[in-house]
């Protein structure tokens, strides 16, 4: 991996000059930046200020105040966050100060008023103050005075220069060896780490690269797990190592080539001319049918990280906290995306209620909208057990691809699932009479099958010996499946199905 044949790209940093030149000319006395990124941030009021002409100081509550643009002192002793704003405020000329990590001083009533009375000055040739941090809350006195700035991430052509940068270090520190790599491996790393600030997408290639002086496809589940726990989106939505071929998938033929033929599409991340990118699919049907396995299917058919998002715990009982539990994942998954996002009962989590102030209301409008907008690609699977408590606007067309209806197994899918069963506990499928054990198991879902295969084992092992296909149908036998205890359930939902889905298999 040779980084002489690559120039330092521009990169992202001259839009965001170009803007934030705009704002400092244009006398914004209060500007905030939420950022992890320091260095980046001050790399790009380094680049602006050599155009804009200003002098630039960083405040620290460590250090104090310092000039960054030449190597001169500051008279006056600014080192608690009360100098510093008094400073700025009585400054008579131009200067643009970076206040970096002021978010704990802000319930300080005597600073709240000094940054009012610096935003409230504001002019053209006015101080500037820009509140760096990773995370700002302002009172409600700044925040009509503030003006956000969104830092932008590094570019892919800015994430291959660091990619290869961290490669040429590796390579100087080995006597000269270069890192192994393919172009595939280059081209998936910089992909997952699109959305990360620069510093920790390079901690990120530095790890994959320092391991072991390769860069392969089998580093990415681990870059991947690693960005997640940086976006620390809460235990809301979570990452899921573990995602299934359709090998292990019994059934759902019609499922399994729906996905094949857009996965392709999918994974170069532009569809052909008059095609929109794969959006996602919603599974309604029979609890144990295999419609959890089927979403962790879907990300290994695609070939990209799964998340899980727990329907049932975004509703908070502290008023915005649930609107902001959505908000914040789908904002992560975007960052992580590509991606598979898994919504897992998702009609605990939109179903409409009048009872909670109009919460739930606001809630689904917010993720019909993310649905309908969102530009990252993010393949939606939601699955669904109760069709009748998702309201209309989730289920009418064009919301999803394809609504796919997962029913209980036929006789051969029986057989597919009991024999996945026997396999994946080192149990040969040919020592049993799987004819016999799918004719007797009619009406049984895939989870009552393979709970059966385990409690036949638990049965066997107790008195020293292995299962057997009798015992396997005598465990079959000894259980009463969802379809006999809910039989009239699951004949409304079939019914329902029949005429407004596709069936799986």
């Amino acid at each position: 991996m040779s980084q002489s044949a690559v120039k330092p790209p521009v990169g992202s940093l001259k839009a965001d000059k170009h803007e934030l030149a705009v704002q400092l000319r244009a006398g914004n006395g209060l500007i905030t930046m939420e950022t992890r990124d320091e260095l980046r941030a001050e790399q790009l009021f380094r680049h602006t200020l050599r155009e804009v002409f200003r002098p630039l100081f960083r405040w620290t509550a460590a250090g104090g105040l310092e000039r960054l643009d030449m190597d001169a002192p500051v008279d006056d002793d600014v080192n608690s966050p009360e100098a510093v704003l008094r400073y700025i405020r009585d400054r008579q000329e131009p200067g643009v100060f970076l206040l970096m990590d002021f978010h704990p001083y802000l319930d300080n009533p005597i600073h709240v008023r000094l940054l009012r009375e610096v935003a409230r000055a504001a002019s053209p040739g006015a101080p500037n103050v820009v509140m760096i941090s990773p995370e700002l809350d302002l009172p409600r006195e700044l925040q009509p005075l503030a003006v956000p700035f969104d830092l932008s991430v590094p570019t892919e052509e800015e994430l291959e220069y660091m990619v290869r940068e961290e490669g040429q270090a590796w390579a100087e520190h080995n006597h000269g060896q270069r890192v192994k790599a393919s172009r595939r491996a280059l081209n998936l790393l910089i992909n997952n780490l699109r959305g990360l600030p620069m510093k920790d997408a390079r901690r990120l290639a530095r790890n994959a690269i320092w391991n072991d002086g390769a860069l392969t496809e089998k580093d990415l589940p681990d870059v991947m797990e690693a960005k997640f726990r940086m976006l620390d989106p809460g235990g809301v939505l979570s990452f899921e190592m573990e995602t299934e071929s359709f090998a292990q998938v019994a059934g759902l033929s019609r499922l399994k080539d729906w996905l094949n033929q857009r996965a392709p599409i999918f994974a170069k991340g532009e569809p052909p001319p008059g095609l929109d990118m794969p959006r996602g699919i919603l599974l309604l049907g029979v609890q144990g049918c295999g419609k959890s396995l089927a979403a962790r299917a879907v990300a290994g058919v695609f070939g990209v990280p799964l998340l899980r998002l727990d329907c049932g715990a975004l509703y908070n009982k502290y008023h915005g906290e649930s609107e902001r539990n959505l908000r914040e994942s789908l904002a992560s998954a975007e960052l992580m995306a590509p991606c598979v996002l898994w919504l897992d009962e998702i009609e605990k989590g939109m179903s409409v209620s009048d009872t909670d102030g109009g919460t739930s209301q606001r809630m689904l409008g917010s993720f019909l909208t993310w649905m309908a907008e969102r530009g990252k690609p993010v393949f939606l699977v939601a699955t669904a057990n109760d069709i009748e408590k998702l309201p209309p606007e989730m289920v009418r067309q064009g919301r999803f691809d394809e609504i796919f209806f997962v029913d209980l197994p036929s006789r051969s899918v029986r057989q597919s699932v009991i024999a996945i069963h026997l396999q994946r506990r080192e149990l040969d499928p040919d020592d049993y009479d799987l004819d016999r054990l799918a004719d007797v198991s009619e009406g049984y879902s895939g989870a009552e099958l393979e709970q059966a295969v385990v409690s036949a084992c638990y049965a066997a092992y107790a008195n020293g010996g292995a299962p057997d296909s009798e015992g396997i149908r005598k465990a079959i036998a000894d259980t009463r499946p969802l379809s006999v205890v809910r039989r009239e359930s699951i004949e409304s939902l079939r019914a329902w199905a029949a005429e407004r889905t596709v069936p799986a298999d």
